[in-house]
């Protein structure tokens, strides 16, 4: 359809590229007036064009005098001086597209100028670069024309410390790998102090090989994942103890709001229990959220109602179906309680603290450019989702590569004797050949029978960058034979030993079709850079993965009536269509998942803007009164609205319940009586309650000194928001994995997941409210406060496809229970049947 519409209307890119004709031919009519600039003339016209754009002058505006600039900088810097097609790729990475630009048309040089002038704005360029290598051999050399035109350089690599990545963020010009920048991005997010965030507000990025970062790797996210400091020894003792609880005395359960709170007494019995001052003080957390799941678990989660024991472990029962929910764990340690409340072994779990893809990441930068080779099969996609069109550059000279047709052989066997035979006939002319392959397997296979006739090559498996720099660069020489799987070696120029031009050119041989004509284009473009000689072909076999996915059987009964010989091929461009055909399928299924992959995405990005701004939001403000006054209002609002609804009468209403709520939650034992609330409608019990929380809020206020409070809080909010979101982002997680069951009940999986998603973020943001005003009525307000993480993380990219496998099930062990006759674990002294445990 787009095909169609091109030939109707034109190519709008195409269309673009002759506007810009105009700004390319101003660029070149100032090449003479540049020239004639001494070295600190031509470095002064920075600051003048940061003036200008201070005085209100837009980058389009400055684009022609600031490219002229760069130009003549690049040219006495590093003796490269940009032609009018790099000119053309420059303007169109200004203006947010990708420059398509084949291999050898030095790329490199043209994103110097777009970085230049964007840069001038003063709000940091990232230029973004596959591996540390790349950025770092980038910055040491086009670095030094942004250096000499008075502009800052950074280089932002892994294992930096927080300063260096601070002084690496705030230069003008900053280089990094893509997943480095994602990280920070997720780091920053989890930082306790504003001043530990490294990243700035994210202006432009100008991404080098873009169809690998953004199509490639889209598929797989970046994820912090970590253990939760949660032993479960914690969670045996948390679970002894509850069970010596009396309903009513030592607890309460509102069966409504499928609540339980411990009672004062319970309180104490806790505290004399575990040998502590205050449950509610700050070091205690843990305990205190240990005894709360463990509560929960006990009273308000039923066996074979909320879960069952299938096999040795607790399985979630859907509330509404009724079905068994394999593989999913309730969040925050109420699985663990509900474990030890079986007896059964509790399992320690890792947790994803925080996650992007790289299509959310990228998609937030003001601005995105990116360049390479190979991406106008990709073009629906990068339109589509980021907003940008392929600019295909014109070569500066014309390509001069033969790319051979195809030739399809019977079997693997013979067509891997033919390449053999073929890569022996090239080595002895002096030929360089570069044999392509599109697995490590594959390469292994070839170089073992290289080796098998002495030829002498170079194996790449992308292993290590910088011998695979190297590698490449000297794949030109005579004679040389290198293997390379289809995407090593990308960024690196194979330049053209002595002779070689004579002898043909670089031979590129591919050994197999690539599922994407976008991988297999990159791979002929190694040969004929810059309108040198050379050639590709590649050689298929019906035996391989793409042609026996789409119709080899067909063309094998035809070889077999033509009655073919095992190695003689076919050579046919009629074939070689017929396997783009089917590529063009396989990108198409590729293009839908990470699409699906990318609306399944956007659910948790919309979550995580919001909880990433809240959380902005606590590290800059210097008094969270208001939020925590509004988080207590709105507590009381849910509470008190739940027991008291419009359907039933005044006197069905639940107003112990709310009593019970808010004396054990908000105020002391006591403080609010039925009788108080008795013959109010729900707005006059909303206005009594909150105005008595209000004033135990105030109370405790008065009691410490205002810098102190506020820190206070903040410590609370920081910690609580923490803890909710990463485990609302398991919670997600599981979600997820199961949610294309759904389809069988004939339901949107998408629609069900987004519904779905809200509600649980919805009950995560009330989760939040109530722990928070609970812990800042309730808790301590200690003298030396110290804001903590809730969990450490480290940084993994993990691929969608490769889901944690299921670990082995380990044999049951039976949870620490007490004996009557054993030490009581309040620390008496007397045995627990004479003590605690009397009333058992």
């Amino acid at each position: 359809m787009i095909g169609l519409l091109k030939k109707v209307i034109g190519d709008p890119s195409q269309k673009q590229l002759k506007k810009n004709e105009r700004l390319v031919e101003k660029v070149e009519a100032l090449a003479d007036d540049m020239k004639k600039l001494s070295d600190s003339e031509l470095q002064n016209k920075t600051y003048e064009f940061k003036k200008r754009l201070e005085d209100g002058e837009t980058l389009d505006d400055i684009l022609v005098e600031a490219y002229a600039v760069s130009r003549e900088a690049a040219g006495r810097v590093i003796n490269e001086f940009p032609y009018r097609v790099q000119v053309h790729g420059a303007i169109a990475l200004h203006q947010g597209n990708i420059a398509e630009m084949k291999t050898g048309e030095g790329k490199t040089l043209v994103g110097t100028m777009a970085v230049y002038l964007n840069a001038l704005a003063g709000k940091g360029v990232h230029i973004v670069t596959v591996n540390n290598y790349l950025a770092r051999r980038d910055m040491e050399k086009y670095g030094e024309i942004f250096k000499f035109l008075g502009l800052e350089v950074g280089l932002n690599e892994t294992g930096l410390s927080k300063e260096e990545k601070q002084e690496a963020y705030s230069a003008d010009v900053t280089y990094s790998t893509n997943n480095e920048l994602g990280f920070d991005y997720l780091r920053d997010n989890m930082v306790l102090f504003k001043e530990q965030m490294v990243q700035r507000p994210l202006y432009f990025a100008l991404v080098d090989e873009v169809d690998s970062i953004l199509v490639d790797e889209a598929r797989t996210p970046l994820i912090i994942s970590g253990s939760v400091e949660r032993t479960t020894q914690l969670y045996v003792q948390a679970n002894s103890f509850i069970r010596m609880l009396k309903a009513e005395t030592d607890y309460t359960f509102d069966e409504k709001a499928k609540t339980v709170q411990l009672t004062e007494e319970g309180v104490n019995k806790a505290e004399r229990a575990f040998r502590i001052e205050n449950l509610y003080d700050q070091k205690h957390v843990q305990l205190n959220h240990h005894l709360n799941q463990s509560l929960k678990a006990h009273v308000v989660m039923q066996r074979d109602s909320d879960y069952v024991i299938e096999d040795g472990e607790v399985v979630i029962v859907d509330q509404f179906t009724g079905r068994l929910m394999k593989g999913r764990r309730y969040s925050d340690g109420l699985h663990q309680a509900i474990e030890a409340k079986e007896g059964m072994q509790i399992q320690k779990e890792s947790m994803t603290l925080a996650s992007i893809t790289f299509q959310n990441y990228f998609r937030m930068y003001q601005k995105l450019a990116g360049m390479t080779g190979t991406a106008k099969t990709e073009e629906e996609e990068f339109r589509n989702i980021y907003g940008m069109d392929v600019m295909v550059i014109p070569t500066n000279r014309p390509i001069a590569r033969d790319d051979k047709a195809d030739l399809i052989y019977k079997t693997m066997e013979s067509k891997f004797r033919a390449v053999v035979l073929q890569i022996e006939e090239l080595h002895k002319s002096g030929q360089p050949v570069l044999v392509g392959t599109v697995s490590v397997e594959t390469s292994e296979l070839v170089s073992k029978y290289l080796k098998q006739r002495r030829i002498q090559h170079h194996v790449l498996n992308a292993k290590n960058h910088e011998r695979e720099a190297e590698i490449i660069e000297n794949a030109g020489q005579k004679g040389a034979v290198t293997i390379a799987t289809n995407m090593a070696g990308r960024g690196t120029d194979i330049k053209l030993g002595q002779g070689v031009l004579e002898l043909g050119g670089l031979h590129v041989l591919g050994t197999e079709r690539h599922e994407s004509r976008r991988i297999d284009n990159q791979l002929r473009g190694r040969a004929g850079r810059q309108g040198d000689a050379g050639s590709s072909q590649f050689y298929l076999s019906m035996e391989d993965e793409l042609m026996r996915r789409f119709g080899s059987d067909n063309m094998r009964t035809m070889m077999e009536r033509l009655g073919m010989e095992e190695d003689q091929p076919i050579e046919s461009k009629i074939v070689s269509k017929a396997v783009e055909t089917a590529q063009k399928r396989v990108e198409g299924n590729n293009f839908d998942a990470r699409k699906q992959i990318l609306q399944y995405d956007d659910v948790m990005r919309e979550q995580r803007e919001i909880i990433y701004k809240q959380r902005m939001e606590l590290l800059e403000s210097d008094n969270l009164s208001k939020i925590v006054e509004d988080m207590m209002t709105s507590v009381i609002e849910r509470i008190v609205t739940l027991h008291t609804p419009e359907s039933e009468v005044q006197e069905d209403w639940d107003l112990s319940a709310i009593a019970n709520y808010m004396n054990t939650q908000l105020l002391t034992e006591g403080e609010l009586t039925e009788s108080e609330i008795k013959g109010k409608d729900t707005p006059e019990v909303i206005e009594i309650v909150t105005e008595k929380v209000l004033q135990a809020y105030k109370a405790k206020e008065e009691q410490f000194t205002p810098e102190h409070m506020r820190e206070f809080e903040k410590v609370i909010l920081l910690r609580t928001v923490d803890r909710k979101w990463m485990n609302h982002i398991d919670q997600m997680d599981q979600l997820r994995q199961g949610i294309h069951l759904r389809a069988y009940g004939q339901n949107d999986p998408l629609r069900e997941y987004r519904f779905e998603g809200f509600e649980m973020f919805e009950a995560m943001i009330a989760d939040i409210e109530e722990e928070v005003s609970m812990y800042i009525m309730k808790a301590q307000v200690q003298q030396n406060l110290e804001r903590q993480k809730v969990a450490e993380g480290k940084a993994v990219q993990q691929s969608v496809d490769g889901e944690g496998k299921k670990p082995k099930r380990k044999p049951i062990q039976k949870g620490e229970v007490i004996g009557r006759n054993d030490p009581c674990i309040c620390g008496s002294g007397k045995k627990y049947k004479n003590c605690c445990g009397q009333n058992q």
